[in-house]
């Protein structure tokens, strides 16, 4: 399986930060947001990468290249400054993708889980998406869509997580340009064509400085109690 991270958001909400760096080349816990990514991917077996890219992209390009550094075979898709929104940019990146379904992760999201449980995942012939869902956080009380048995339902319940498994055929349709993903998501759900499980781990949006800062100090106390711990063996 191949994996699309999506990393071409200009990042508004943690400006001033992302003046002068996209936003998955934050740092947190010591490595920027989408090296997490890379490196839980490699884990999981998942080692040929497309990522997209539209504001300050070219830091990006700079500092993963080709992913060879990381174990993995990075493809780029450039969108230009004013980027594609999510499915404008998957649809982009399909010669990329190839014909098989693929997962898709946002590149500003942090969570601690075995990224096998994603790539392990089957999609039905009949649906053209499986979503994660996660607890509502508490910037996003009212949550974004519900689970019914394993079909996800145009009505609030939980939060997206920005993970997703997706049939390449389905995005064929669209025409080339700016296409959100969220209508297009409601409008398969009216066909009960998505299927969803909910994702219990500790999962985050790194949406505000905020956040990040309080990621950065979690991960450095328990890279912390890890080397105490292993001082004292």
């Amino acid at each position: 399986m191949k994996a699309m991270i999506l990393a071409a958001g200009r990042g508004d909400r943690m400006r001033p930060l992302t003046d002068h760096l996209p936003k998955p080349l934050l740092v947190a816990g010591g490595k920027p947001l989408i090296q997490h990514h890379i490196e839980k991917l490699k884990l999981a077996g998942i080692t040929q990468l497309v990522i997209n890219h539209a504001w300050l992209g070219q830091k990006l390009v700079d500092y993963l290249g080709s992913g060879e550094q990381f174990g993995v075979e990075i493809s780029w898709s450039a969108e230009g400054a004013a980027g594609l929104e999510t499915a404008g940019g998957i649809r982009q990146a399909l010669p990329l993708l190839g014909d098989e379904p693929f997962l898709v992760l946002n590149g500003d999201i942090w969570l601690d889980i075995d990224y096998n449980q994603f790539s392990s995942q089957p999609l039905a012939e009949s649906d053209h998406a499986h979503l994660w869902l996660v607890d509502n956080p508490p910037q996003h009380p009212q949550g974004d869509f519900s689970l019914h048995h394993d079909r996800v339902e145009d009505r609030p319940g939980l939060t997206f997580s920005g993970i997703g498994i997706y049939r390449p055929q389905s995005f064929l349709p669209l025409e080339p340009g700016v296409h959100k993903l969220a209508p297009i998501l409601r409008q398969w759900m009216t066909t009960q064509q998505v299927a969803g499980s909910h994702l219990n781990a500790d999962w985050r949006d790194i949406g505000t400085p905020e956040r990040l800062c309080q990621l950065d100090k979690d991960l450095q106390r328990v890279d912390q109690e890890l080397q105490r711990g292993s001082h004292a063996g």
